[in-house]
């Protein structure tokens, strides 16, 4: 692993054992073996980790996930995001003893085997001295820039950038089978919104062509929404709506609003930010 960053050997007292581990693309299952496919969906290709120790604290864990890309780095820290922003790297979060943060094509996560008064402290100082040390930023994807924003109601800790369908699933569960054709070439955001006391999902994807976004938009409402034949919308059985369409080469759906003029307002919403993005 060629590092393009400081890992740092002491903070707040806290100091490096000395002992660096480093874990590959076939090896990382060796040290996160429940959780390895995870990162393996984002492209991941090393990973950095340092421990550090001092007397009567407990013990802090440093990991630095190298990502293929920054897109990369940006899904695996959306995937799980919920906490407030910790204010380091280019996003962040620090909520139950846990930092996580995205820079460039690089993930982080620093946490402790334990609580103590002093350890937050240790982490948020180790956090931003590694933040800094990572020199080149990167780009978030594009595919999350179309999502219409907070004038919108848009639920920002709420963002997921996906790669496949299953990873769709875990956080927004749609169908066992493919039924949206997700792939390496496809890019999917998938965010919530406040709408009232409503939290309805919209799910944006871009396709390689317009012919690849008409297949995959007819597979799922063959499968999801049978009854809507060539409406596009449907009220389920909860009375809430899901509506689907088709803009150039991407699909926006939306699930769970309120009612339909909701579910339109939120599709014109994002045909408006991809018409203002630019393709």
């Amino acid at each position: 692993m060629k590092l393009e960053f400081s890992l740092p050997s002491e903070a707040k007292g806290w100091k490096w054992d000395g002992k660096g581990k480093k874990y590959n693309s076939r090896t990382l299952f060796d040290y996160i073996n429940g959780a390895a496919e995870l990162y393996l969906a984002y492209r991941f290709q090393n990973l950095a980790v340092r421990r550090f120790e001092k007397p009567g604290q407990p013990p802090i864990v440093v990991e630095v996930y190298e990502m293929a890309s920054a897109e990369d780095a940006y899904g695996v820290f959306s995937f799980e995001r919920q906490d407030e922003d910790a204010g380091m790297g280019q996003g962040s979060e620090f909520g139950g003893g846990l930092l996580r943060f995205w820079k460039g094509k690089y993930f982080v996560t620093i946490y402790a085997e334990g609580e103590s008064p002093e350890v937050e402290s240790a982490i948020i100082s180790l956090g931003r001295e590694l933040a800094r040390s990572i020199r080149v930023s990167g780009s978030a994807p594009k595919v999350v820039s179309y999502l219409p924003d907070e004038k919108a109601g848009l639920i920002e800790k709420s963002v997921r950038y996906l790669r496949n369908h299953i990873l769709l699933n875990q956080r927004f569960y749609i169908s066992n089978q493919n039924i949206l054709k997700l792939s390496g070439e496809t890019e999917a955001a998938l965010a919530q919104y406040l709408r009232g006391k409503q939290k309805p999902h919209l799910l944006l994807i871009r396709y390689l062509s317009e012919k690849k976004a008409e297949e995959a938009l007819q597979s799922f409402k063959k499968v999801y929404m049978p009854e809507a034949k060539e409406k596009g919308f449907l009220q389920t059985e909860d009375r809430k709506w899901t509506m689907a369409k088709r803009k150039k080469e991407f699909i926006l759906i939306i699930f769970g609003a309120a009612d339909l003029g909701d579910a339109d307002e939120l599709i014109r919403a994002a045909e408006v930010r991809i018409k203002e993005k630019g393709r």
